[in-house]
């Protein structure tokens, strides 16, 4: 049966705030090889591309100069993966979710919104953390950055998922925190609720939108106006 509405949503910095654990995971190998740790705040700028880019955006600057040589290659791969085992056995120590998002999951889930999760996290470690802070069963489907080919900004990481569910892009929205969310799910023609604060270095009137949001409490007004249609 088709769902009335479907509602996409963002993980890291959407439904949680991952920072801590993440700082703690790039820290662990920022001391393993040599190069300067970071705090949670400037983690929270450096996370949305995947464990790949948070390493090379760290080291090399904001992700202004890329991995060219073999050796940069190989470096990348190794930390990546150093940092993919340690976060994995350290997913949830000190993570917790954005405030409210077990009421607006639950309010969705008794107005038959069909829900799924959208991130550049990959797809193992995000149902891990899903399911750990309890909140795996309300999703449907979870689309990591190596579920498909291709993940977001990429407008099809969203538009596959609403595919699957059976949805219409017409009536579905994305809930997200950062450029990345925000650029795949305008390119999908898809509204936008934007959470302020999010990891990203952007200011939220940077990044486009149609309804700001400070967390989740609320979230009901808006998405009723929506299902109104």
């Amino acid at each position: 049966m088709t769902q009335k509405y479907t509602i996409l949503f963002d993980l890291d910095g959407t439904l949680v705030d991952t920072a801590p654990d993440l700082m703690n995971a790039h820290n662990h190998v920022m001391k393993k090889y040599g190069y300067p740790t970071k705090s949670t705040e400037e983690i929270r700028n450096l996370v949305g591309q995947g464990a790949g880019a948070l390493i090379g955006r760290s080291i090399w600057g904001q992700a202004k100069k890329e991995f060219h040589s073999v050796d940069d290659q190989k470096i990348k791969a190794q930390m990546s993966k150093d940092f993919v085992n340690y976060y994995g056995k350290n997913i949830i120590n000190e993570s917790t979710l954005i405030n409210g998002v077990n009421e607006f999951l639950r309010w969705c889930k008794e107005k038959n919104i069909s829900m799924a999760v959208c991130t550049n996290k990959q797809e193992h470690l995000a149902i891990d953390l899903l399911k750990k802070i309890k909140i795996y069963d309300y999703f449907e489907y979870v689309a990591g950055s190596n579920t498909f080919d291709y993940c977001k900004p990429d407008p099809r990481h969203l538009t596959s998922v609403v595919e699957i569910l059976g949805g219409d892009l017409k009536k579905s929205l994305m809930v997200g925190d950062s450029e990345t969310d925000a650029n795949s799910a305008k390119a999908a023609s898809i509204p936008v609720i934007l959470l302020e604060n999010g990891y990203t270095e952007k200011n939220t009137s940077e990044i486009y939108h149609n309804h700001l949001i400070k967390d989740f409490i609320g979230l009901e007004k808006i998405v009723s106006t929506y299902l109104k249609d």
